[in-house]
This record gives structure tokens, sequence and C-alpha cells, in this order.
């Protein structure tokens, strides 16, 4: 808190003091006060004034700097009222207990909702449970009609059981803390799974997978990791180019500190506007507008989840030529120090 500001507040106050004084010297005139005792009164009364004004300045000044150099240092500013002193001053006290009505407030606004969105993710897990038995049994009943159209079948089925497994990790990705397993994974297998469960979409698009380096093993949980490659693999299925044989390329590299995964297509690749921007939410760009299956969710959440087991993923592209995403897996050697 600035000294001028402060004045500049008080302005009323030094007004009201002004005219106060100009009265009392009336009244002093008035009653043929001698001149040595009215310059006596208004000294003190000028001393008192300052003396006043200078102890609430700095009394003010010391908590309102305190509360702006700890606002300044909180990631979290609601709760500033925690780490004040309630001050001894009129104004400043009724700031504070303001302070801790409205965290009150706020916090149970907060526990409500999060009861709430509790609630509704608690549903949505129930739900992709309970919808993926009569999407396992239709895969199974189109698997045992081998015609074209049994074929078809078994893909639609197959995109919707990808959308399910979509929103069921969704859900979870808020506190997927919860609900991973961090372990030493093999990448070779992790890689087999995910293409088993996309052979037939892979199949149909006449696409052919590549690996090479896979025989390492990262500290990462598997089924998120299956779940974020199965994301990228099924974007490279999307987005393929017309007469030009799907090629996914999967790759493995060792470096002193950490082992890069790289998933690279030759597709239609992202533009480079669209580029800093797959990551956000909903985000569809170009090729969204081209794909109408495009929802702009997938890679979103490829992105919450790698931030949250603690993974790096970029992506580098170029328009109708390819498409490479590389995940970085940190080294952690703590797990054999046992």
């Amino acid at each position: 808190m600035k000294l001028w500001d402060y004045l500049k507040d008080r302005l009323w106050f030094f007004l009201i003091a002004a005219i106060s004084l100009g009265l009392m010297l009336l009244f002093l005139t008035a009653f043929r006060v001698s001149g040595q005792l009215t310059a006596t009164i208004c000294v003190i009364f000028g001393l008192f004034l300052i003396a006043e004004e200078t102890a609430g300045f700095f009394r003010k000044k010391r908590f309102y700097d305190d509360m702006q150099g700890k606002l300044d240092g909180l990631d979290k500013k609601y709760l500033i009222h925690e780490m004040l002193k309630r001050p001894d001053f009129l104004d400043g006290q009724i700031m504070y207990d303001g302070f801790c009505i409205a965290n009150k407030s706020m916090c149970e606004n907060v526990s409500a909702y999060k009861r709430t969105a509790n609630d509704f993710r608690e549903f949505i897990e129930m739900w992709v449970h309970e919808i993926k038995l009569p999407v396992a049994s239709l895969q199974l009943m189109a698997h045992n009609h081998c015609d074209e159209l049994g074929e078809k079948f078994q893909e639609q089925l197959s995109r919707i059981d990808g959308y399910t497994d979509q929103v069921l990790y969704y859900a979870r990705s808020e506190n997927a803390e919860k609900d991973y397993i961090i372990k030493e994974t093999a990448l070779k297998r992790t890689v087999a799974n995910v293409a088993m469960k996309n052979r037939e979409t892979a199949q149909l698009c006449g696409a052919s997978i590549e690996t090479e380096g896979l025989g390492l093993s990262v500290m990462t949980d598997g089924k998120w990791l299956e779940f974020i490659l199965g994301q990228l693999m099924a974007n490279s299925l999307k987005y393929t180019v017309e007469g030009r044989e799907p090629v996914i390329r999967i790759s493995a590299e060792d470096l002193p500190d950490r082992v890069l995964l790289r998933f690279r297509d030759n597709g239609t690749g992202i533009p480079e506007a669209d580029l800093p921007r797959i990551f956000d939410k909903s985000f569809t760009g170009e090729n969204g507008r081209n794909y109408a299956k495009s929802t702009g969710m997938g890679l979103y959440i490829v992105k919450n989840l790698c931030d949250r087991l603690g993974h790096s993923i970029t992506a580098a592209s170029e328009k109708d030529k390819y498409t490479e995403f590389t995940i970085a897996f940190a080294k952690n050697q703590f797990y054999k120090m046992i």
C-alpha cells in the first residue's frame, strides 16, 4: 500500500478535519482567546492528526502488504485467509471475516459439485460396463457370419466399442491416479495387444503395421498405455489417403535418461496451422470438417492421461505425407533398489 494512495483515500477525513479546525478557530476568535493559546491548540491538533494518521497508515500497510505478498506466492488464491492473521483494525476485521464466510460457502458448493460429479462419473462407468455386454454379444454374432455384411457389422461394432472405451477413460481421466498401477511394462506385448484389438479395422483398411526396437520395458500402467496407443491407431486407420496403402510404423529408442516410443503413419497428416491445438478439448480442425467421424476428444484424453502418468507426448506432421506422435517415458531406477 502506497502512502499517496492512502492519503487520497483519506481526503474526506482531512477535509472534515480542516472544516472542524476552521470552526474551532472561529469560536476561539469570537471569545477573544489569546493568539498564543490559539496557536498552541492548532499545533496540538495538527500533531494529533499526524500521529493518528501515521499510526493508522503503518498498521494497515503492514496487513495489506503481507496479504498482497502472500497472494502473489499462492497458486490457489482462495486459501489466502488461511495465511493471514486477523488484523486489529475494524475494516480489516470485517474483510477478514468476509473472506472466512466466502471460503466456507465456496467449500460447501465445491463439495456439493464434487458429489454430483462423482455420482455422474459412477453412473457413466456403470453404463459403459453394462453396454459392453450387448456389444460383445453382437460382435460374436457378427463374427459367426463371415460374409461381407458380417464384416461391416464387425467394423461398426468395433467403433462402438472404441467409443464406449473413450467415454470410460474420459470419465476416469480426472481421477486416473486412483486407477493406475505404475510398473515395468513390456512395449512389445502392449503394442501386440493394441494391434489385436484393432485387427478387423486394419484388415478392412488394408493397413500394415511395422515395428522396430520394441524389446524394451518402460515404467507405466499397461492398461492406460494400451488405451493411448489404441486412440493413436484408431486415428491412423481413420485418416487414410485414398489409393495409398496405410502403413503404421511403431518404434522405440532407448536413450540414457528416457525411452522414446514413436507412432508414425502415412495418412492425411495434420495442417501446420492445426498442429499446436490438436490436444485441445473438442478441437477437430480441418480434418475434423472433412471427416464427420471426428469428435476432437481422443487426443485430448491421450494428452491428459500422459500428463497424469508422468509421460510427455509431442506431435509432428506434414500435410498429406505423415503424422508422428512421440511418447517419452522417463527412466526410474527406484523400483530396482530393493
